[in-house]
């Protein structure tokens, strides 16, 4: 007998014996939906990276499809891709209701509201959760016609599977850009640089901007590449997390400014001034005009300065027309109390996109 044949057969039981376990040890749709590399990259130490496509899809903001219908609905964003890597217009693809900016210039478009911020620009999103928690390393999104609509990624630190829901929520920017014209619809990967957070994730949210489109924008997966613990970022990288700085070197560091600045304080006699210095000479309509320019955030920040500044801050003429779409992520009760007193003539309101997961109640709404 050959001694090739006894080798073969000892590499194929090796084999079927390889087989065997990994059948073990997998969950059901893994060999789909999710796959496990050994990555030494960027992390020290050597991590696990677990990829994943998105179990469900949570909530959005529009879609194009009727709601009972799969065709152009977010529901197609969930699990594997459908249709990628090919190009052209699908309906196994998620589809957002609007495109370009037709829809603002129609005559029964409503007048765009103030204080909104600049680099707010988002116009409609989708929330995706993924079976595992982790620590983001990069995000797949799947375009397969007229991509470039995709402007922010979040990432959550609420388990939407978990059954003790966290006191507090939060959202992290894991990535952010203007709306960009791509040439060409054809299909592709869009792999944005995420930057690193502290904390597992299985719900990210993706917001859109689609004015620069020519047509509808068409998704058909995301996926999520992360890490079940925490990386250690390398020397190469520039990322540093504010929370993993030693407060004894930033003492040390900024120690010499302190005692300087406590030494010119106490040779300088503050003293309270009795006027508002030109502020008194100016009429009121143009303090309240100036300050019309200011976001919500802002209005309230200036409102801690003075008495005279928060008299105009909380004037309810600068609240007539409101909008908390921008601040969705923050925007409970307690915001609403808060902002109570100085709404008694409003006239507009805008709570799009706020109130998710029991953030707003039905009682404070009503209060």
């Amino acid at each position: 007998m050959s001694p090739v044949f006894p080798m073969l057969t000892v590499l194929s039981m090796f084999y079927y014996m390889c087989l065997r376990r990994r059948a073990r040890t997998a969950t059901r749709g893994e060999m789909n939906s999710r796959r496990a590399i050994e990555s030494n990259t960027r992390a020290l130490p050597i991590n696990v990276e677990i990829v994943q496509y998105a179990k469900e899809v949570l909530d959005f903001s529009s879609h194009y499809g009727s709601e009972n219908s799969m065709s152009y609905t977010m529901w197609n964003l969930a699990g594997i891709p459908n249709v990628y890597p090919s190009s052209g217009d699908f309906t196994q693809t998620a589809v957002f209701r609007t495109y370009g900016t037709w829809w603002d210039h129609c005559p029964s478009a409503r007048l765009p509201f103030k204080r909104t911020p600049p680099t707010f620009c988002s116009q409609d999103y989708v929330e995706l959760a993924f079976e595992e928690p982790v620590y983001p390393t990069a995000v797949h999104i799947l375009e397969t016609y007229h991509p470039g609509a995709v402007v922010r990624i979040l990432a959550c630190s609420a388990n939407p599977y978990s059954q003790n829901p966290p006191a507090e929520v939060r959202w992290e920017v894991l990535w952010s850009e203007a709306p960009t014209k791509v040439n060409g619809p054809q299909a592709r990967q869009f792999t944005p640089c995420i930057k690193q957070i502290n904390f597992p994730t299985n719900l990210i949210r993706l917001e859109v901007n689609s004015s620069l489109l020519d047509y509808y924008t068409e998704l058909d997966a995301v996926v999520l590449h992360g890490v079940k613990e925490r990386p250690v970022l390398s020397l190469k990288t520039s990322m540093i997390d504010m929370n993993d700085i030693d407060e004894e070197e930033d003492e040390e560091k900024y120690g010499c400014g302190m005692d300087t600045l406590n030494k010119q304080f106490s040779i300088v006699t503050l003293r309270e001034w009795p006027t508002n210095g030109y502020f008194d000479k100016l009429p009121y309509e143009l303090i309240q005009l100036i300050l019309s320019h200011l976001t919500v955030p802002d209005l309230c920040r200036l409102a801690q300065t003075c008495k005279l500044l928060y008299q105009h801050c909380c004037d309810p003429l600068q609240y007539i027309h409101l909008s908390l779409q921008p601040y969705w992520a923050r925007i409970n009760d307690t915001s609403l109390e808060y902002l109570q007193s100085r709404c008694t003539l409003i006239q507009w309101l805008n709570l799009s996109w706020t109130g998710n997961r029991g953030a707003i109640s039905v009682s404070g709404f009503s209060r």
